[in-house]
């Protein structure tokens, strides 16, 4: 058994050892190296089999252990080659720097059902052909150029401005024709493409790393504006393909999903299982699935496939024993077993293929491998080898969070031998007692994964669901025998789909009672990556058939992790931390023992905003409770998270310059920001310089209203600006305003309206912040302004290349960022 695990455990960590890397290495430098240690595996291999004669038993033991030493350092090294030899072939694919921004047109099939919200539509085109257009000029003639295989592209209701007379407004024929794009079909149309670039945040969603996983090497928005759909040169759809007939399918049902069912809330959700799009699941549903811990359930979890295997094999196994050939040829056990096995590879394909589904998949194919062939493998070796398997296809599922749930899971049910009835235990007599032991040893397997996981969560989304056991004993049979084959059922009897909508409204009610306890989740801050996985570890050892007192030492290990606390600032000392959310601001302030958020960045849609997406996980990771949230004016790039910062810190008072009936103000009463209140935490002062009572009486623009907070130590000081224009700046200067500062937030993003020449002398600062979306459509900071801080030596620090931004005021001269401190090599890295 150790021949075959230790090889195989080694080469996950060779994979894992490769993911991080910095830089990657030349593509031939892994090519050699894959060669070399599959030879040498090979080489292992057969002195293992082919037992050669040795001089002594002694020699020959010494020679085994040094055999099995290099088979694992070779298996390890192929791991590592292998995920770097792919990783560097994707990389020379990258969309070229010259093709940034402008417009190409581009010719390809849409590899996955399309998805939409309020804005548009976001598909995926597999490239077939692409030609630079000149600026300005569709019709001149076309240079081909080489694009990444596969790119992610938004096709807008209306088109997002990139100049002041660019065309915005909407129209029905482009609407019509989204209504029209499907899955498998071929199109051709203009589009503006980027390299792939997120928001990286502490302890926040890689988006560039999924964009790497899913293969996307590019991504952007089509240029379909009015006047081009009347030339006919808008997006044309060329015909239809083979292509991705799995896709395709998924998209009918799930559009035929949406027809059927008129809540597209029930919709979304019964679309979520029948197809395994996640996406149709509305926010405020996944709030409640996440409180209440029954969020594993609503995709196409291993519990689902299973439980599909199971019934497939059930109903194949009783119609292979009403033919005498059939059986005669293959015995109707085996045949059960192989066909639910192939129909449930077949569901997991249907549903997207997930890592649940792949982890599932395999693993009923090696149990069904050992059944047929008669010979039973520990469970340590099955689960190792599927694991080995999975990461061997794709590396980076090592970095995901339902990969590690989903095989710990696995892992603590085998070991716990949870749900398995002892050998000494006879059968139950009556059939109440064989359901009774059934649902106790259902109520078991729960517990024991609850009680294990719940380090992982924590240390993975750093909250837990303390109601959790009672939702998931609710959920579980509920979701898995009633909705689930509802939901699948409906593909071919339409009807299913609405009782399969009854069945999830009255689950609704069920778990929003559950997620209303105060008590039902529980949120810590991060913790050192040791210390986590010490408290996983004790966490296993508490589920686990052992002496008491080895379980309560499990207990200890994971007390740590419940009481420990994340660094903060000294007394008299404060810190800022741009967060990185594209075009907008929010700079969390923290002082000893206080804190604050100046802004919430933007809204992207109905369902997605700053706040949701990365404000939130990252107060949580960091353990903030908010005394205020400044809000400095009422733009949608400042105001647009601010309602799920105010749910999130229901203590956090709201302090702002938004007007008297903006609709914040049935979230949370705010109180006006005016120049001249000050404050005190910790021995570090806070102090508003604008706007004066008096521009609360006139009508004024929006930014003209922001909010100057000024934080000072009295060694180091920080302005924050919101975003505030010329004539506000110049008033501040004319007021002799203490402007000084060390870190300056610099105004309206770096736009030409700002940053005046007067201003930037009276501030004089050593660090200027520019909080900024990547290309964005603004093309902030503008050029202009930046050779205005240059020129004073100004060190200019950018979002889009820092990412989340550090400053203490105990290290004013350093600037972390956060796209140096985690680097990756598929992150994007700026020219």
């Amino acid at each position: 058994m150790l021949l075959v695990a230790l090889p195989l455990l080694c080469f996950v960590i060779g994979c894992a050892w490769q993911l991080q890397q910095r830089e990657l290495f030349d593509v031939q430098v892994y090519a050699v190296s894959c060669l070399l240690s599959s030879i040498c595996i090979v080489l292992f291999a057969i002195q293992f089999v082919v037992r050669f004669p040795a001089p002594s038993h002694v020699w020959q033991t010494k020679k085994r252990a040094v055999g099995v030493v290099a088979l694992c350092g070779a298996a390890a090294l192929l791991g590592f080659a292998q995920a770097g030899w792919r990783a560097a072939v994707f990389a020379e694919q990258a969309v070229e720097n010259r093709l940034e921004g402008r417009d190409i047109r581009i010719t390809g099939v849409v590899a996955a059902m399309p998805q939409r919200d309020e804005s548009g539509i976001r598909f995926r085109l597999d490239v077939e052909s692409a030609q630079l257009l000149e600026a300005g000029q569709t019709s001149a003639v076309p240079k081909p150029v080489l694009l990444p295989a596969r790119i992610q592209l938004a096709w807008y209701r209306s088109l997002p401005r990139l100049s002041e007379d660019a065309a915005t407004v909407p129209f029905a024929e482009l609407q019509a024709a989204q209504g029209e794009i499907k899955a498998g079909e071929r199109w051709q149309m203009v589009a503006r493409l980027k390299a792939p670039h997120g928001n990286l945040n502490p302890h926040g969603f890689d988006y560039e790393l999924w964009l790497w996983e899913q293969g996307i090497g590019a991504t952007g928005y089509v240029r379909a504006t009015p006047r081009e759909a009347a030339r006919g040169e808008g997006p044309i759809k060329i015909g239809d393909t083979w292509l991705h007939p799995l896709e395709a399918a998924r998209q009918r049902v799930r559009d035929a999903i949406f027809e059927r069912v008129r809540s597209p809330q029930l919709a979304g959700v019964i679309a979520a299982l029948a197809t395994g799009d996640q996406a149709a699941i509305e926010r405020v549903d996944w709030d409640i699935y996440r409180a209440t811990g029954v969020a594993h359930l609503m995709s196409i979890s291993g519990l689902h496939i299973t439980m599909f295997a199971w019934g497939m094999a059930l109903i194949i196994g009783s119609a292979w024993r009403r033919s005498m050939r059939l059986t005669t040829w293959l015995p109707a056990q085996h045949a059960a077993l192989m066909g639910g096995v192939l129909l449930a590879a077949a569901y997991a394909l249907f549903s997207g293929w997930g890592v649940p589904a792949q982890r599932t998949v395999w693993m009923l194919c090696a149990v069904a491998v050992l059944k047929l062939s008669g010979k039973r493998w520990p469970w340590p070796l099955v689960w190792l080898a599927v694991l080995a398997l999975i990461v061997a296809i794709d590396p980076w599922a090592l970095l995901s969070a339902g990969f590690w749930l989903s095989f710990v899971a696995v892992a603590v049910l085998f070991a716990s031998s949870a749900g398995q009835i002892k050998p000494n235990e006879a059968a139950p007599a009556r059939k109440a007692q064989a359901v009774w032991r059934h649902a106790a040893s259902m109520l078991r397997e729960q517990w024991v994964i609850t009680l294990a996981l719940a380090p992982l969560s924590l240390l993975l989304f750093n909250q837990v669901s303390l109601v959790g056991l009672l939702a998931n004993a609710v959920a579980i049979p509920w979701v898995t025998l009633v909705v689930t084959p509802l939901a699948m059922a409906g593909v071919i009897v339409p009807v299913c789909w609405d009782a399969a909508a009854l069945a999830v409204q009255a689950l609704s009610v069920v778990l929003a009672w559950f997620a209303q306890f105060p008590f039902a989740t529980v949120s810590i801050a991060a913790s050192p990556y040791f210390m986590s996985a010490a408290a996983l570890f004790g966490a296993i050892l508490m589920v686990l058939k052992l002496p008491w007192p080895l379980r309560g030492a499990g207990a200890a290990m994971v007390l740590p992790v419940l009481l420990a606390s994340p660094l903060r600032p000294a007394p008299g000392e404060f810190a800022l931390l741009a967060a990185d959310i594209g075009q907008g601001n929010a700079v969390l302030v923290q002082t000893a023992q206080h804190s604050l958020l100046y802004d919430a960045g933007p809204r992207f849609s109905r369902e997605s905003d700053a706040g949701q997406r990365t404000l939130v996980p990252l107060l949580r990771a960091l353990g903030e409770k908010l005394d205020v949230l400044m809000i400095s004016h009422r733009d949608a790039d400042h105001i647009g998270g601010a309602v799920a910062v105010l749910k999130m810190q229901p203590q956090a008072r709201l302090v702002s310059s938004i007007e008297a009936g903006h609709e914040l103000h049935a979230v949370r009463p705010a109180e006006r920001c005016l120049a001249g209140q000050r404050w005190q935490w910790d021995g570090v002062n806070f102090e508003i310089l604008h706007p004066t009572p008096s521009d609360y009486d006139t009508p004024q623009k929006p930014n003209a209203m922001s909010c100057v907070l000024r934080i000072s130590n009295g060694k180091q000081t920080a302005l924050l600006v919101g975003d505030l224009e010329a004539a506000q700046e110049q008033r501040l200067v004319s007021a002799q305003a203490p402007l000084k500062a060390d870190l300056l937030l610099v105004p309206h993003h770096g736009s030409k309206t700002s940053s005046t020449p007067e201003f930037l002398d009276a501030v004089q600062p050593q660090w200027a912040w520019v909080q900024a979306g990547y290309k964005n459509r603004f093309q902030h900071p503008v050029a202009d302004v930046v050779q205005r801080y240059e020129a004073r030596k100004i060190q200019i620090v950018q979002s889009a290349k820092c990412g989340a931004a550090t400053w203490a005021s105990d290290r004013a001269d350093q600037m972390v960022c956060e796209r140096e401190r985690s680097r990756r090599y598929w992150h994007h890295r700026l020219p």
